[in-house]
């Protein structure tokens, strides 16, 4: 029987192993499998992580194989091949896509209970993926969607604004890529309307000042890996919240991403969207309020979402 004590994680190259650390000292878990293709990294993972937990709560971490996921809640997925030099983009995700058959493949024979998180990029097309390949509840298989993008936007709207992060509320959504979208006509402060909280403060909302905000959080990951080669601190810290979300039962709303039916006149993709998050994974995908130009912008995301699948023929 699986328990939420216990998580798995598939893949421990740079954002794998972060996720591996943050959530060992996170005292969530009592213990964490780490599976990867090269046994010795996995075991020098663990053996790493390991040598401080005496400075955090108690958790056993160690290299395992796919029957060691028999147990676990939460299976986490951050495998994936890299982008070789003139590859495409369908050609990568068609190596992408043997890659996580084989792993779903091997999961379904163990493990049939668990939440499924993607991490992997791109998490949009490979939760779906994952999804179709496992056939669980379109909700117990999730991607890490838009968490992050909605993080470095509150991140940088509070350096804007000069606030606590943690009191803006705002949200990216749409895909976990180039097309993804702020919904600027909800976002507030505390409660306060960001145009109202702007006018209080005497600080400018222009669209050319909304604009910049938002192309900065689009382009972060670019930046990022231009200046350290790869991002997964971020990552590592989004992964343990959706973690926490699920293994602590909060139904917390976190822009996750999941299938979508219907909603915002989109059918059978995966985007990242407001859901509720709890120990069954994305419960409840939410409509949050949008303009016109918000719901047309993410209806574009939608179908490039939907080409890319027809490319690939899924």
């Amino acid at each position: 029987m699986a328990s939420l004590q216990k998580c798995g994680i598939i893949g421990v190259g740079f954002v794998g192993a972060t996720c591996a650390f943050t959530l060992a000292t996170s005292g969530l878990f009592s213990e964490i499998v780490l599976i990867d293709a090269n046994s010795k990294k996995a075991e020098g993972e663990a053996a790493d992580i390991n040598h401080g937990i005496a400075f955090a709560k108690p958790c056993f971490v160690r290299a395992g194989s796919y029957s060691d996921l028999a147990e676990c809640g939460l299976i986490i997925i951050a495998a994936g091949a890299n982008q070789k030099p003139g590859e495409s983009r369908i050609a990568l995700l068609d190596r992408n896509r043997q890659i996580l058959s084989s792993i779903i493949g091997q999961l379904m024979e163990v493990n049939q209970s668990a939440v499924l998180l993607v991490v992997s990029n791109p998490v949009d097309v490979l939760t779906y993926m994952a999804q179709r390949l496992s056939g669980l509840p379109a909700g117990r298989v999730i991607g890490s969607g838009t968490v992050l993008d909605t993080a470095r936007l509150k991140y940088l709207v509070s350096q804007y604004l000069a606030v606590d992060s943690r009191n803006v509320h705002a949200f990216i959504i749409g895909e976990h890529g180039d097309s993804e979208l702020a919904v600027w006509s909800s976002a507030n402060v505390s409660g306060v309307d960001l145009a109202d909280y702007c006018r209080i403060t005497g600080r400018d909302d222009s669209f050319d000042t909304l604009r910049r905000i938002y192309e900065n959080v689009r382009s972060a990951a670019y930046a990022i890996i231009e200046g350290k080669g790869a991002t997964y601190y971020g990552i590592g810290m989004a992964v343990r919240r959706i973690a926490e979300a699920i293994v602590r039962d909060e139904h917390s709303v976190l822009p996750v991403t999941s299938l979508i039916h219907g909603h915002y006149g989109v059918d059978g993709l995966c985007l990242g969207l407001p859901a509720v998050v709890g120990k069954n994974g994305a419960e409840t995908v939410l409509d949050i309020p949008l303009s016109d130009t918000e719901l047309h912008a993410l209806q574009s995301s939608a179908t490039k979402m939907k080409q890319l699948i027809g490319q690939l023929g899924l």
